[in-house]
Formats: C-alpha cells, structure tokens, sequence
C-alpha cells in the first residue's frame, strides 16, 4: 500500500521520520511517499484534503478536523518551545502603536498564539517563516513573529525579542505549547491509522535510539544552511516525550488550542472524535 506523507524539511521531522521513509524499520508493506513542504504549504494542502498522512500546524486543525484526525506520535509540543515576537527597536517603541507584524502563515498555531495576545492588531503580512527576519530588518515590517531555527539566529542579526507568545499561552492556559501535529484521513480506516501511528512512534524511538549525538545525511541534507550545533538545537527544543506519544497532557493542551480558537474565530463545522 502507498500512503502519501508530507512533512516539513526542519531537522526536528527529518529526524523523526528518517527511519519511516527510509526503510531503517520494517513499514510492514507501507511505502510512503514522500513531500516535503514549508508547514503553511501543507496547512493549505490538508484544508484540500490533498495527503493521507500530513504534518500540520495546530492553528489548522479546527478547519480540517472533518476530514483528519490526530495521531499520537510525530508532533511537536512543549513548554518554552513556542513563536517570538521579534523587532529591531525596544518595546515601547513599538507595541503601543498599531505596529504591522510579518506572520509565519495565516493557518500556522504562530499566527493564533499572537491574535491570542494582540486581538486588536489586524496589520499583518503573512510570509514564509525564513522571509521574516529580513523582512523586520529591512523595515518592510514593524515585527515579526519568528518559529523554528530563527528562534536561535535573531540577536546574531542585532534583533530583539518583545515578547515570547509561547510563555504567553502558558501563563494563560497552563498546559503545554501544541506547536504542530500529524494528521491522518479519516476515510482510510482505523486499522490502518493504528498501524500508521504506531510506525512513526516506531521511527521517533529509532531516532533517539541512534541518530540524537550523530545527525544522519538525511537530516543534514534538507537543513544544509544550518550549522549542525543550530539542528541539534532544533531538534533539542522540538522532540521529546509528546513527539513518542501525547499522553494526557498533550491532549489536554491540543482540547485547550481547540477551545481557545473557537473564542477568536468561527468554526466553520463541528467534528467528533479528535485523536486516533
């Protein structure tokens, strides 16, 4: 059977899917194709219900939950793991006026942790995550809420944090940060979603097992602009125990961003069963 799979080339995915995509466990007769595309690619592409199994932001999930459910394994949650607000001035400076913000993607859980904290801001420009710091440093923006490894470049570039949204939602909310998760089509059965969840829980364990102090080629090739210390920092900040399973805790966090959309936004449909 082949299965359609999209992830993103971030060493945080690479690494926990490099032994499902390359044969390094047994996929029991799964083949999986592979796409790998920037996390707002594949938002836009799971609202088309355009793969079977997709990594997706979280802000998505309420859109998309008719179609998808949640698998428990592959997903990026956490604690001091959230969004930036990021700018070249102080805070005072900015914030206090109606300041225009770069946002990593209209459907990325980035955009919904700031509307969160800026409900009244509505000058916004959504761009690809790597397009924001340039886009902060060449005034073209006032702010810019920056995700993945520009959480570790932005003061190289004489950047300033005003705010971490991440902190933020956990002072608010008091559950962890569900950043991004995998989704699978509802239509393919629950046997197969059951067998599909468990190889990627498979591939998590076989990456810490053997790739977590020595990268693989495949993680380096997809992230050749990083320094290796930045992908292990990546990978670091990104997979734990909630990328193994969601437990409890982690399910808590996703039920709290799911309540905490539908207080910002309308949902356009109501959906039953969340997790696989």
């Amino acid at each position: 059977m082949e299965l359609q799979l999209g992830f993103s080339p971030c060493p945080n995915d690479t690494f926990i899917f490099d032994a499902l995509v390359n044969n390094k466990i047994d996929t029991q007769g799964i083949t999986f194709n592979v796409e790998l595309q920037d996390v707002q690619t594949l938002n836009n592409w799971a609202r088309q219900g355009r793969l079977d199994v997709s990594k997706i932001s979280y802000g998505v999930l309420p859109m998309i939950l008719n179609e998808y459910i949640v698998l428990n394994s592959g997903g990026a949650l956490g604690k001091g793991v959230g969004p930036l607000l990021i700018a070249k001035q102080s805070a005072e400076n900015i914030i206090e006026r109606d300041f225009t913000v770069a946002i990593p993607g209209r459907d990325t859980t980035a955009h919904m942790l700031f509307s969160l904290a800026f409900p009244h801001i509505i000058r916004k420009r959504f761009l690809v995550f790597n397009e924001i710091e340039d886009a902060v440093l060449e005034g073209k923006v006032d702010a810019g809420v920056i995700i993945h490894e520009n959480r570790f470049t932005y003061m190289q570039k004489g950047l300033v944090k005003l705010l971490d949204l991440g902190n933020y939602w956990e002072q608010h909310t008091g559950v962890a940060i569900p950043l991004g998760g995998i989704v699978m089509r509802r239509e393919l059965g629950k046997e197969l979603i059951e067998k599909v969840d468990d190889l990627i829980k498979q591939s998590v364990q076989y990456a810490f097992a053997n790739n977590y102090e020595n990268l693989t080629p495949y993680i380096k090739a997809h992230a050749q602009e990083m320094s290796e210390d930045v992908m292990k920092q990546h990978i670091n900040l990104y997979v734990n125990d909630y990328s193994i399973a969601l437990g409890s805790d982690g399910k808590k966090a996703v039920m709290k961003l799911l309540e905490v959309y539908e207080h910002l936004y309308p949902v356009p449909a109501r959906y039953n069963e969340v997790f696989a």
